[in-house]
């Protein structure tokens, strides 16, 4: 086996476009999920908090904290499917476009 030199290993300024290539896709995720899950939190809640005044088995079932907990659960999933969905293509458009430059 041969010893490595110091030229061989990904250089320094390389290694600091990938990182903030990778802080960008996050950066980028994060927004879309955020977005995603203030437009489900909306889609969500009206007709949550609709039901649970006009339905009777919803109106005796469904306290706040029931509410709550459906519209945050939505919420959540929203956030990270779009944001792990953004992560994803943004990656993969990234090393796509790398891959054309050599």
């Amino acid at each position: 086996m041969g010893r490595r030199n110091l030229g061989d290993g990904p250089s320094l300024a390389s290694l600091d476009q990938k990182l903030a290539l990778a802080k960008r896709c996050s950066q980028e995720g994060a927004m879309a999920g955020a977005k995603a899950a203030v437009v489900a939190t909306i889609a969500t809640a009206i007709p949550t908090v609709a039901s649970a005044r006009m339905l009777p088995w919803a109106k005796a079932h469904l306290n706040p904290t029931a509410q709550a907990l459906i519209v945050s659960t939505v919420a959540g999933m929203a956030y990270f499917i779009v944001a792990d969905k953004t992560v994803l293509a943004t990656a993969r458009r990234n090393s796509f476009n790398q891959s054309h430059k050599f």
